[in-house]
C-alpha cells in the first residue's frame, strides 16, 4: 500500500460547505418502491447495468446484471411457491451474495416472513432462535452448510432446509441452484398481490449490545419506507460504485444495499474483512457504507504508514497549502493526496457512516483527502434509519434531521449549555416497528402513551432540527452526587490516546456507596516495545490518562485503569457488547 502522508487534525478545521444542488441535480434519480414486487419492478428496469460484482474464487470475480438478478429472484420465488413455502417463515443465514439478497426479496415478494440471522452465532443458539419464531424453513450459505446441517437435523419446527452448497449434509436438503432452475422453467409465474403493507414481513433479532436480544417485527411498509428515505437523502447516483462491507443480517447494511439497488448502482461484494483495503484498490469504489470502527481503522492504517515512512512534516505542509487554496475556491486535494486516495482505489468520494458515534475529527481528516463523510443515526426497531446529515448542509457532530418517513422529538426537561432541551430521542413514523414478538412487557416499555418509540438514546435537537446524540440511557453511570456520566463521551476522549486501541468505561460502586469511573482498556500493541510487560504498559497509559483528566471536570475523571489481554467482544456490526463488560 503506497500511503505516504499523515493527517493534520486541527479541531478548528471547517468542512467545506457544498452548494445546495440545482433543480436538475436535485431531481429524484430513483423510482420509489412501496413493497417487494414494486421494488423488483424497479430493479428490472435497470436492465443491463451491472448490479453485482462478486468473487467466484480468491482471485476471480463475476458480474450479474440487473435483469439477471431480477430473473434470479423471480425464479426462486416461483420455486418457493411450487414447494409450498410461499407465505411461510423462512430464515436466511450466510455471507453476502446475490443469492442471499435474492432469497430475502423472494420471501417478501411471495408473502412470507423473512428471518435474517447472524452467521457468527453458535449453531445451538441459531436453533433456539428458529424455534422461538416457529421458522418453517432455513436457507443456508455454502460456508455454513456443514455445521448447521448437523445442528439443525431434527429441528422442532423446520420442514425444509435449503442449501447454497453444491451438495448438503442435511437429510433431504433442497439445493438453491436446483430450486432456481425449477423456478426458471415456470414462464407463467407472477408475483401475488400484496394484501397489506402493514402485515408482518420480517423478524430481526436485536444485536444485544446492552442485554438480551429481542425479536423485532417489521412490515413491508417499515422496510421500504426506509429504503426510499435512504435513497432520497444520501448523495448517491446511478453511476456510483460501492463496496459492500457490512453484514446483511444487520438492517443498516441491508437497507443501504436495497437503496443502492433502487438507484441502479454497481455493488461490489467484499469477500473478507481482512481484504477490505485490498478490495478497495481492486474495485475503486466511489462510495462506502461503514460503521465508525472501519473509518477509524482506515485512518489508523494511514497514520501508521506515514509514521513509518517519516513523511509527517511534508504532509502537514500539503494540508496547510490545500486548505489555503480552498479558501480561494481552488481544490487541489485529489492531486496533493493522490497517494493516500490510491489506497482506497483512487475514486472514493463519500462515506455514509452509522451504527455508533463517530468522532468529528475523522470527518475533518477525510475531508482533507477530498472524501466526504455523512453521519446517520438509526436503530433496529426503526428499520433502522432515523436521521442522516444532508450532503448539501452538514453539521459535524450531528446525525442530521429526521429522514422523510418519520418525525423525531426530544423528551426531556433538562436544558444544556447551548440552550436546547436534552433528553430521550423518540421517533414516530412509517419506519417504526410493529413491536417485539411475544414480548408484551418489552412492548409496553418501548412506546410512550401517545405512540412514540422510545429509542433509549439521549440527545438534543438544534433550531434547524439537527439531532445530536450524547449517550444511551441504559449505559448512563449515576454518581453518588446525582450527576450523570455517559461513558461514550469519556471513551471518545480515550480514543485520542494512541496507546489505547479500545476502551469501555464502567462505574464501580465501593462499600461506602461511592461510584468511581474505571476505564477497561485494550492496549494498542504496536505502540509498545515487543518486550514491554503489562506493568510497563499500564504505567504509560496511566500517565496519558492523568493528562486527560486535567482537561475534564472532576466528576468525569477516570479513577482507575484495568488492562485487557484481548479485544472486547463485539457484535457483527462491530459494536462492543457493553453488557458483557463488568
Amino acid at each position: 500500500m503506497n500511503i505516504l502522508k499523515v493527517l493534520n487534525l486541527s479541531k478548528k478545521s471547517v468542512v467545506p460547505s457544498k452548494k445546495i444542488p440545482s433543480k436538475a441535480k436535485s431531481e429524484r434519480l430513483f423510482t420509489p418502491a412501496h413493497n417487494a414486487p414494486d421494488f423488483l419492478s424497479v430493479v428490472r428496469s435497470h436492465g443491463d447495468r451491472v448490479a453485482y460484482e462478486y468473487f467466484v474464487s480468491p482471485t476471480e470475480t463475476a458480474t450479474l446484471s440487473y435483469t439477471e438478478f431480477a430473473d434470479k429472484v423471480k425464479a426462486f420465488s416461483s420455486a418457493l411457491t411450487q414447494k409450498g413455502l410461499a407465505g411461510k417463515r423462512i430464515a436466511l443465514i450466510g455471507e453476502t451474495s446475490p443469492e442471499w439478497v435474492a432469497t430475502y426479496l423472494a420471501v417478501l415478494a411471495t408473502g412470507g416472513i423473512i428471518i435474517p440471522m447472524d452467521k457468527e452465532l453458535a449453531p445451538s443458539e441459531i436453533g433456539g432462535l428458529l424455534a422461538s419464531v416457529s421458522a418453517d424453513a432455513i436457507v443456508v450459505s455454502k460456508g455454513l452448510d456443514k455445521a448447521l446441517a448437523e445442528a439443525l437435523t431434527g429441528h422442532s419446527t423446520l420442514t425444509s432446509y435449503i442449501s447454497m452448497a453444491k451438495e448438503s449434509a442435511y437429510p433431504d436438503a433442497l439445493l438453491w441452484s436446483e430450486l432456481e432452475a425449477l423456478g426458471a422453467a415456470d414462464a407463467e409465474f407472477a408475483y401475488p398481490p400484496v394484501a397489506s403493507r402493514e402485515t408482518l414481513a420480517e423478524y430481526l433479532f436485536t444485536s444485544g449490545t446492552t442485554g438480551t436480544s429481542k425479536c423485532v417485527m417489521l412490515s413491508q411498509k417499515n422496510i421500504f419506507s426506509v429504503v426510499n428515505a435512504a435513497a432520497e437523502t444520501v448523495d448517491f447516483c446511478p453511476d456510483d460504485v460501492v463496496l459492500s462491507v457490512l453484514p446483511m443480517h444487520h438492517t443498516y447494511g441491508l437497507a443501504c444495499m436495497l437503496a443502492e439497488l433502487l438507484y441502479g448502482m454497481q455493488i461490489c461484494i467484499n469477500d473478507s474483512l481482512r481484504h477490505v483495503l485490498r478490495n478497495m484498490a481492486r474495485f475503486a469504489p466511489t462510495g462506502l457504507v461503514l460503521v465508525p470502527l472501519f473509518v477509524q481503522t482506515m485512518y489508523k492504517k494511514i497514520l501508521s504508514e506515514v509514521e513509518r515512512k517519516g513523511k509527517t512534516r511534508a504532509f502537514n505542509a500539503g494540508i496547510a497549502a490545500s486548505r489555503l487554496m480552498l479558501k480561494v475556491k481552488v481544490d487541489l486535494r485529489t492531486r496533493i493526496f493522490a497517494d493516500v486516495r490510491a489506497a482506497f482505489g483512487g475514486r472514493l468520494e463519500k462515506i455514509i457512516c452509522g451504527g455508533a458515534p463517530l468522532k468529528p475529527e475523522l470527518i475533518y481528516a477525510f475531508e482533507d483527502f477530498g472524501i466526504s463523510i455523512y453521519e446517520g443515526y438509526g436503530i433496529t426497531e426503526c428499520s433502522p434509519l432515523v436521521s442522516v446529515t444532508p450532503y448539501y448542509k452538514r453539521k459535524c457532530g450531528s446525525v442530521g434531521p429526521a429522514v422523510p418517513c418519520c418525525s423525531i422529538r426530544i423528551d426531556g426537561e433538562t436544558v444544556n449549555d447551548l440552550g436546547f432541551a436534552e433528553g430521550e430521542i423518540q421517533v414516530h413514523g412509517d419506519n417504526v416497528m410493529l413491536g417485539y414478538e411475544n414480548n408484551p412487557e418489552a412492548n409496553a416499555a418501548a412506546f410512550t402513551e401517545d405512540g412514540w418509540y422510545r429509542t433509549g438514546d439521549v440527545g438534543y435537537m438544534d433550531a434547524d432540527g439537527y439531532v445530536y446524540i450524547t449517550g444511551r440511557m441504559k449505559s448512563v453511570i449515576v454518581l453518588e452526587n446525582g450527576k450523570n456520566v455517559f461513558p461514550e463521551e469519556i471513551e471518545e476522549y480515550l480514543s485520542d490516546i494512541d496507546l489505547i486501541a479500545e476502551s469501555v468505561v464502567v462505574g464501580r460502586r465501593a462499600e461506602d456507596d461511592s461510584v468511581s469511573l474505571v476505564a477497561v482498556v485494550y492496549p494498542a500493541a504496536e505502540k509498545f516495545a515487543p518486550e514491554a510487560g503489562d506493568d510497563e504498559k499500564l504505567e504509560e497509559i496511566r500517565l496519558a490518562v492523568r493528562a486527560l483528566n486535567k482537561r475534564l471536570p472532576s466528576f468525569k475523571q477516570i479513577k482507575e485503569i484495568e488492562l485487557r489481554a484481548e479485544e472486547f467482544p463485539k457484535t457483527t456490526s462491530k459494536k462492543i457488547k457493553r453488557h458483557l463488560i463488568k
